[in-house]
């Protein structure tokens, strides 16, 4: 206001010269420019006045929050735990009770065996706790009762660091970075030669979107992906999680973006990358945990109902069978809508 307000000032005297004879219209003109000149600085400054002001409030926020306990901390006594080709992977669930809130009971007396080099499935309802299986195996959190093992140790007992370097996990809710389709596939491995990310992007089926792309590798995806389709993104951090080839790998609905042709060639790749490793699969389409070698089905209020292979829980006409039959239902309905109308166009 301070600076339109002496613009307007000093135009208005130099016009009032002119009127009266004192300066040429060129005198005006010469004010006018020297004006503009001076105001646009002046403009930029305070814009830079605010931007500066804006991050010493976030430099303020950070700090505050650094120096925040955290929930989850290691043990002074934790230890690295223990990697190599001998390592027996299996993941033990040990009457876990589990909550977020203590008035609403997530997991109740749960236990169950992911045995190295096979693969478990979790299916049922939402709101059930499947994804809360594998926070907890993340160690996002702790458990209230019971204990969970890998390899035999507590996860309480070793580094959060190294647990996660030992966990591949592709969530539903794929986060993705500001930056370059290559750099998101290559944070699964830091250091991955180009060679290595094209390879992991081929296994996860998104080469081809990728190389037709005018950018290529170098193709930026936007702001948590928002450049990208959901299948895309999903397909992003499954080629994450390939890259980094880990021990234990967590699939948390790690296909319910893609569609039908899609997620039968992912679940191909998917199935060859479970191949000798430990892995627990969590699904809502029942379709993706047919080939498991065990399926807790169905969870309901925090604890495990039913469980078996798909055929064996199928025989025991219970809950899963119940679902099975729903979820074939419901497709048949929709290819028989989609051929209607395809025929009456």
């Amino acid at each position: 206001m301070i600076i339109a307000i002496g613009l307007v000032a000093m135009l208005y005297r130099a016009t009032l010269g002119v009127a009266e004879g004192r300066m040429t219209l060129g005198d005006l003109v010469m004010i006018n420019a020297f004006m503009i000149q001076l105001y646009i600085p002046l403009n930029f400054l305070g814009v830079l006045y605010r931007e500066i002001k804006q991050s010493l409030t976030d430099l303020d926020k950070m700090f505050t929050l650094m120096e925040k306990e955290r929930e989850i901390a290691d043990r002074p006594e934790a230890t690295s735990l223990a990697a190599g080709p001998a390592t027996d992977w299996t993941v033990r669930f040990e009457n876990v009770d589990f909550a977020y809130d203590s008035n609403r009971q997530i997991l109740r007396d749960v236990s169950f065996e992911i045995p190295a080099g096979k693969t478990v499935a979790v299916v049922g309802p939402s709101g059930s706790g499947k994804s809360t299986l594998a926070r907890l195996l993340y160690r996002f959190y702790d458990v209230q009762q019971g204990r969970i093992t890998i390899a035999g140790r507590d996860v309480r007992n070793v580094t959060q660091a190294s647990v996660r370097q030992s966990i591949g996990i592709v969530p539903q809710d794929t986060v993705l970075f500001n930056d370059t389709v290559e750099y998101n596939i290559a944070y699964g491995r830091p250091g991955s030669s180009r060679a290595e990310v094209e390879e992991a992007a081929r296994a996860a089926r998104i080469h081809a979107f990728i190389d037709s792309t005018p950018r290529g590798y170098q193709t930026m995806v936007g702001e948590r992906g928002l450049k990208l389709s959901g299948g895309e993104k999903q397909r992003v951090a499954i080629a994450r999680t390939l890259l980094k080839n880990p021990p234990i790998l967590i699939f948390d609905e790690a296909t319910s973006a893609l569609d039908s042709a899609n997620e039968k060639a992912i679940r191909a790749e998917l199935k060859s990358a479970a191949r000798n490793k430990t892995t627990l699969l969590i699904a809502h389409r029942l379709s993706t945990v047919v080939d498991a070698h065990e399926i807790l089905g169905v969870m309901e209020a925090g604890r495990i109902i039913e469980r078996g292979t798909h055929r064996e829980l199928l025989a025991q006409g219970g809950r899963y069978a119940d679902m099975w039959a729903l979820q074939r239902s419901s497709e048949r309905e929709a290819g028989e809508a989609g051929l209607q109308e395809v025929i009456g166009m």
